[in-house]
């Protein structure tokens, strides 16, 4: 029997957080006949409008059996109060242990539901304040491209539902099925759930010319010592004048900006293969694996070893 996913859009919702997971798995039930099966669902069936206006057909849920339910996101997902029914629909679907999911926004759909609560969830990073301001019992990991806690899944914005999905087919069908459906669309294979939404050089994104000026030291002298002496000096002020003031613009210690930028150049490295773990890390500044592995746990959650699976071929 097929793995039927019923795709549960709200009205405004955001039409590529639908159509990239249900090309996923179409693609995939092509590659591997019967896989599965996919319904895009509402209470009673008719017509929901996406946010570009595009009305796009469903069929009631009702009597339909569900293995996922994925939620999609958009502005109609962040209403205070989504329809009671939906809600009701969700909490039984995961009550019966389904796999429930969200794209984007969507989390805030499962997040009013109850599904979140005392789990790990993404969202786009643009709402994940929100989300976690909304509701305090869940914890929003901001920066990660999907969020797999239990029969739970969710994931950053728009293209990361494309992600999302192939890592559930991952998990149904293995490396081999989601790579080649990756193939399939022209993707690239799978963005590990860990991976940031962003660059480090985006996020910090300072207003100042001066502050980018130390970034862009920073991205070209990795492999060199990074104090903060050296890094005011770049910026020509005094150490506690500049430390003050890249917090200021940046959101972050100099020192937490240096590790993030190191490894992002890291991971680059790591999921291209052919260089070692040793190598990667004198190259880019870190000195040893241990300081690598650690940061890479507290950035991406994993270690470097784990990423260099991920992304193998």
């Amino acid at each position: 029997m097929a793995h039927r996913v019923c795709i549960l859009p709200v009205p405004n919702f955001q039409l590529l957080d639908m159509a990239g997971p249900l090309s996923v798995f179409q693609i995939a039930a092509e590659l591997v006949p019967g896989a599965y099966e996919v319904a895009v669902v509402s209470a009673e069936g008719g017509l929901v409008r996406c946010s570009a206006g595009v009305p796009v057909q469903t069929r009631s849920w009702r009597g339909l059996r569900a293995d996922t339910v994925l939620v999609p996101g958009g502005q109609g997902a962040r209403e205070p109060r989504a329809a009671p029914a939906m809600l009701a629909y969700l909490r039984a679907a995961h009550a019966r242990g389904r796999r429930v999911a969200s794209v984007c926004t969507g989390a805030f759909v499962l997040a009013q539901a109850g599904l979140l609560e005392g789990r790990r969830a993404t969202t786009h990073w643009r709402h994940a304040a929100e989300l976690q301001r909304r509701h305090p019992a869940l914890t929003v990991a901001a920066d990660r491209i999907y969020v797999e806690d239990g029969a739970v899944w969710t994931s950053a914005g728009i293209a990361a539902g494309i992600d999302l999905a192939l890592a559930m087919v991952q998990a149904d069908h293995g490396e081999a099925v989601a790579r080649a459906t990756a193939r399939e669309m022209v993707v690239y294979h799978r963005r590990t759930g860990g991976q940031s939404q962003f660059s480090a050089l985006q996020d910090l994104a300072p207003p100042s010319g001066r502050m980018r000026e130390v970034l862009a030291h920073v991205g070209q002298h990795l492999d060199e010592v990074l104090d903060i002496e050296r890094l005011a000096g770049v910026a020509c002020l005094s150490p506690r004048q500049f430390c003050r003031q890249f917090k200021q613009e940046t959101g972050q210690t100099p020192a937490k900006a240096v590790e993030r930028i190191r490894a992002e150049a890291a991971r680059e490295l790591v999921e291209e293969g052919g260089t070692g773990m040793d190598a990667i890390a004198r190259r880019v500044g870190f000195g040893d694996t241990e300081r690598m592995r650690r940061a890479f746990i507290r950035i991406y959650g994993q270690p470097p070893q784990a990423m260099r699976r991920g992304a193998a071929p």
